[in-house]
């Protein structure tokens, strides 16, 4: 992997605000990763400082062996989960620019 890869994916995921969550997946297709696998293993090695919690699998739940912590820290910052899943239509983070994709409204 290239270091500037390796430095835009750090990039994003501390761009990620208290509050909303991301997928690996999303991280991945903002920068332009080949796979949200990929994404993990940044995280896993060199995510320390940084938001690691605020990012999920594409289901809204946690990796297995972070789920306690992980669930507690986006408590804190307002993020509910039920059960262990997190919502994502309704936390998940939508960068600058990006429209939401929800339904259309009335007016």
């Amino acid at each position: 992997m290239d270091d500037v890869l390796h430095e835009r994916v750090r990039e994003i995921i501390e761009s990620v605000p208290a509050g909303t969550v991301a997928t690996y997946g999303d991280i991945a297709a903002l920068a332009g990763a080949p796979s949200p696998r990929m994404v993990g293993a940044i995280l896993a090695e060199d995510g320390h400082d940084l938001p690691w919690h605020r990012i999920l699998r594409a289901n809204g739940t946690p990796a297995p062996h972070l789920v306690h912590d992980q669930l507690e820290r986006l408590r804190a910052e307002g993020v509910l989960a039920d059960g262990q899943r997190v919502d994502l239509r309704k936390y998940r983070w939508k960068p600058d620019g990006e429209e939401d994709t929800g339904p259309p409204g009335l007016f």
